[in-house]
C-alpha cells in the first residue's frame, strides 16, 4: 500500500513539473520568419514579416514562363496575293514549230494587273526545332490556288495545236485556273524565339505542287459563263522556289517556280507574292 502511495506521489510530483515548464515559457506565435515562401503549383504564397503582430499572407501569381516547344503546328494559314508570268518564249521559234499560230507575241497573254490573284489555303505548318529554337525546319500541306486573267480573248486549245487561239470576241472575264496540292518545305530563323506569337524572322526552300484541276472561264459575248477543264498543255507538277518573312504582324511570302508552267510551246515561268494570314 505505501509503494502504491509512494509511485502515485512520484507520478503527480512529475505531472506538476511538466505543467509549470510548460507554462513558464509560454512560446511566442507572433514571431514570424521575415519572408517565408510556400509554392502550390504555379502560384507563390509569401508569407510577409513586416507586422509582427498580426499574420497575413501576400499571394502572388507566379510568372510562368512556357518553355519553347520542339515542334508547334499553325493550322488553316491563309495567303492573299497576286499572280504574275516571267515570259521567255522565243516566239518566233513557237510560231516555226506549229505550237503558236502567227502573229502570237507577249502581248497576247498581257494579265489584268492585280486580278491574276493567288490565294492558298494552308491546312497546317508545323515548325520543328534544330538549333535553340533559332534555326528550325517548317513543312506542311495545302492548297495552291491561282487566276491568271487575260485582257485579250485569247482562249486555250484542249490537246490540239496551236495551244492558243486569239479570238474576235469581247470578253467581259478571262481566266486561266490552276490548283495544286502543295507540299512546302523551308528552313527558318527566328530571331525572336521567345516570343509565342508574332516574331521576326525569315523562311527559305522548295515547294512540290501536284495539279488536280485546271480550267479556263470565259464571260461575256452572249455566250454567259463557260468553263473548259483539261490540262492546257500544264505540267502536272511544280516545284517552286519560296520566302516568307515575319515582320512582327506583318508575314510576306513569295514563290518563284524553276520552270515553265508549259511543257511545250510557251515559257512562262509563274511567280506570286502577298500577305500571309498566321498565328506565328
Amino acid at each position: 500500500m505505501k509503494r502504491v502511495i509512494t509511485l502515485l506521489a512520484v507520478v503527480c510530483f512529475a505531472l506538476n513539473g511538466f505543467a509549470q515548464d510548460s507554462t513558464s515559457a509560454p512560446r511566442d506565435t507572433t514571431t514570424k520568419p521575415d519572408n517565408d515562401t510556400i509554392r502550390v503549383g504555379n502560384i507563390i504564397i509569401i508569407r510577409s514579416g513586416k507586422d509582427r503582430n498580426r499574420s497575413y499572407y501576400d499571394v502572388h501569381e507566379n510568372h510562368f514562363k512556357y518553355g519553347n516547344q520542339n515542334i508547334t503546328t499553325n493550322w488553316m494559314i491563309i495567303d492573299l496575293g497576286v499572280n504574275q508570268v516571267d515570259d521567255k518564249t522565243n516566239y518566233s521559234q513557237s510560231i516555226a514549230n506549229g505550237f503558236l499560230p502567227a502573229g502570237a507575241n507577249e502581248n497576247w497573254f498581257e494579265q489584268r494587273g492585280l486580278k491574276s490573284t493567288n490565294v492558298n489555303i494552308w491546312i497546317f505548318m508545323q515548325r520543328l526545332n534544330l538549333v535553340k529554337h533559332v534555326m528550325n525546319l517548317k513543312y506542311g500541306i495545302g492548297l495552291e490556288l491561282n487566276n491568271y486573267k487575260y485582257t485579250e480573248p485569247i482562249r486555250f486549245q484542249e490537246t490540239n495545236q496551236p495551244l492558243v487561239l486569239l479570238e474576235s470576241i469581247d470578253y467581259e472575264k478571262n481566266k486561266l485556273a490552276l490548283d495544286y496540292i502543295t507540299v512546302p518545305l523551308m528552313l527558318n530563323f527566328n530571331f525572336t524565339p521567345d516570343s509565342h506569337t508574332h516574331g521576326f524572322g525569315i523562311s527559305a526552300g522548295i515547294s512540290g505542287g501536284y495539279l488536280y484541276s485546271s480550267r479556263q472561264k470565259t464571260i461575256g459575248a452572249g455566250m454567259g459563263l463557260k468553263k473548259e477543264h483539261d490540262d492546257f498543255n500544264i505540267r502536272d507538277f511544280k516545284l517552286a522556289y519560296i520566302a516568307e518573312i515575319s515582320l512582327g504582324y506583318v508575314k510576306l511570302y513569295g514563290t518563284y517556280a524553276t520552270e515553265s508552267m508549259f511543257k511545250d510551246g510557251l515559257n512562262q515561268t509563274p511567280y506570286s507574292f502577298g500577305l500571309r494570314l498566321s498565328n506565328w
